[in-house]
């Protein structure tokens, strides 16, 4: 149990730590809603051959130049939450939406073998009364033949349950992709698949090969979207990116920021006595960036260079810092950008918040403390049966029955 005593004690000893940093974060933001002020009123030529040859960390599309401004505002208002909820099912009326999440165990201190799991879980939706909706899940047991077998650069059991996972999802994302090309041919209205978390998968550089396997396999997934020309979009909650702050930077000259207390989130939400919020209501969006990340040279395309993947942030709750949506370059040259985020607007409105479609999914993949009990138990039953030499821990037992 938690103390809450102690709680109090040691918060009372972090004080003048809180404190700091909350001023420099205050100073940090009010520098940097400055050049955000100035990216609203640059020209879009002068922008470009201010950021050429530079290490921004996005590059703002051509949409900056039509709209004349970052911040775009939506046109939809409503007086209560029913008659959004109207909107967005004329929105999603026979659209088929999905999302994949995954969840994972991992027993190696309960267990005297390694032994992992993954669940991944789905929802296809084609918000058709006439069709049925399609939530499942895929269960997979990793054996400590497959945690432990040998390969090029050594990896801990817990991360190979990891790498598992992130492939399984990656794979029923693109079964989705594969399934659903040829829509326009087929007369359907334009599907959307959600992909929980970011597409552009980044890792400090050097990169090992587990990494390396990890962003190609993403690529080919973004790839597999242009090819299909199926969207999908990488929806994250809390985004701790800081790719606009890098562009900012750049823009005015200044080194890469290595500052820790802000991120594109913290100051497109942010107001001041001298500032308004950049997102004000609630659909708001920023314009359309290109990611020009560092380390991320492989979500370029090989044949011209330019990037495969780009962001926009958006408001989906009335209070919260804004989402960011990692979304395939092709969306936006294609010209489906709007409706995709219309979409996405809409899943947030039946979702509360967030699209409901990523929260049916990951209610589906959960695994529970409960669930682990069952696990383990299942694991010791089935040691016995088979006279095999692996057993769980005591501790973990008396945990199952003490919580």
């Amino acid at each position: 149990m938690l103390y809450r005593e102690l709680l109090t004690t040691e918060l009372d000893k972090q004080r003048d730590d809180f404190r700091r940093f909350s001023d420099a974060q205050a100073s940090d933001l009010t520098d940097y809603l400055h050049k955000l002020q100035r990216l609203n009123g640059i020209e879009y030529v002068e922008l470009q051959k201010e950021l050429a040859g530079k290490n921004a960390g996005a590059i703002p599309s051509n949409e900056l130049d039509r709209l004349k401004t970052f911040s775009v505002a939506f046109a939809e208002s409503w007086a209560n939450h029913e008659a959004a909820r109207g909107w967005a099912n004329e929105i999603l009326q026979n659209r088929t939406t999905f999302a994949a999440d995954g969840s994972q165990l991992f027993s190696e201190r309960d267990v005297s073998l390694p032994v992992g799991a993954i669940q991944i879980g789905w929802f296809e939706n084609p918000h058709d009364q006439a069709r049925r909706y399609e939530k499942s899940a895929y269960f997979e047991i990793l054996s400590p033949e497959v945690l432990l077998q040998e390969q090029e650069e050594p990896v801990i059991p817990e991360t190979r349950v990891g790498e598992r996972r992130f492939h399984a999802e990656v794979e029923k994302a693109s079964e989705f992709l594969l399934k659903k090309r040829g829509w326009q041919k087929r007369g359907e209205r334009m599907p959307l698949a959600f992909f929980d978390g970011t597409l552009l998968v980044s890792f400090s550089l050097p990169q090992t090969d587990l990494q390396e396997t990890f962003i190609r396999r993403m690529v080919k997934l973004v790839k597999l979207s242009r090819e299909t020309e199926v969207p999908i979009v990488g929806y994250v909650d809390r985004s701790y990116a800081r790719d606009l702050m890098n562009l900012l930077d750049a823009l005015a000259g200044a080194q890469t920021s290595n500052k820790q207390t802000l991120y594109d989130a913290n100051i497109l939400h942010a107001s001041t006595a001298n500032f308004s919020q950049t997102l004000t209501n609630w659909g708001d969006r920023t314009c359309f960036c290109f990611s020009k990340r560092k380390g991320l040279n492989l979500f370029l395309d090989e044949s011209t260079g330019e990037p495969l993947v780009g962001f926009t942030y958006l408001q989906t709750t009335g209070e919260g810092a804004p989402a960011r949506l990692d979304v395939p370059a092709w969306i936006y040259e294609k010209g489906f950008l709007n409706e995709v985020l219309d979409v996405v607007r809409a899943e947030c409105v039946i979702g509360l918040g967030y699209p409901y479609a990523l929260e049916t999914a990951d209610q589906t993949a959960v695994i529970t403390m409960r669930d682990r009990e069952v696990f383990l138990r299942a694991l010791q039953d089935f040691a016995r049966r088979e006279k095999l030499n692996f057993d769980v821990s005591r501790k973990a037992a008396s945990k199952g029955r003490r919580r």
